[in-house]
């Protein structure tokens, strides 16, 4: 009875922590979704590398999502094979999160670059740019009242006279107001768009790395309860 009792115990746990992982996945793919936005709205980025750890950890909450599903199944129904491949896919997820860490990781350190290259990109292709390119980069500079990238000297080739910026840049923004302002602080935001993103993609990243490093931890007591679940049924125990 204690046996049985126990084995009892560990499949209402393994179907519990199913529950808990399938609630991960949904949170996962909201935070990769989050991230993978925050980047593209704020940024105009041609390296891929900036992409790859949201897209991982977005990949990573879709398969938990369904794999979860399928464990709470098998535990409920005690089919050996059900959890035994359920744990088996538990510890390959674990081994994908650990390389979207780790790429995270290794992404933070580039960030610097990133943002700097991208934005002054954007900022020299604002002048021939579409409507809809100039308005993004105007709406960013009026969030984050921020003007070019590091000050707003980086705006010199905006107009002939090299003394002018786009009027998103303007403490208080009116038609022309960036004519000839650009080192008037009254006038004009003098602080770059850099460090404002730097900070807000950073805060992003680390949510990332942190949701994966505490879902890893989970999915192993999950493994581990899987194991001892798979032991007891093939063992020959009831388990109701």
């Amino acid at each position: 009875m204690a046996v049985e009792g126990g084995m009892k115990c560990i499949k209402f746990l393994v179907f519990f922590f199913n529950l808990i992982f399938w609630l991960c996945g949904l949170a996962l793919i909201v935070v990769g979704i989050l991230v993978q936005v925050s980047f593209h709205k704020s940024l105009t980025i041609h390296d891929v590398s900036a992409s790859a750890a949201p897209i991982v950890i977005i990949v990573i909450g879709v398969v938990i999502f369904f794999i979860a599903f399928f464990g709470c199944c098998g535990a409920w129904n005690e089919n050996y094979f059900m959890v035994t491949t359920f744990a088996i896919f538990l510890f390959l997820i674990i081994v994908v999160e650990i390389a979207a860490v780790i790429v995270g990781y290794v992404y933070k350190d580039k960030l610097s670059a990133i943002v700097q290259d991208s934005l002054n990109d954007m900022i020299s292709h604002y002048n021939n740019g579409t409507p809809e390119f100039r308005k993004g980069l105007d709406q960013l500079q009026k969030d984050w009242k921020c003007c070019g990238v590091n000050n707003s000297s980086d705006w010199n080739r905006f107009e002939p006279n090299k003394d002018s910026v786009p009027d998103s840049c303007c403490v208080t923004e009116k038609p022309g107001c960036g004519n000839g302002t650009m080192r008037n602080p009254d006038a004009v935001h003098q602080k770059g768009c850099r460090e404002a993103l730097e900070t807000l993609l950073k805060k992003n990243i680390l949510w990332v790395i942190i949701a994966a490093l505490v879902i890893a931890g989970l999915q192993i007591l999950g493994i581990v309860f899987s194991c001892l679940l798979m032991k007891g049924i093939r063992s020959g125990y009831e388990v109701m």
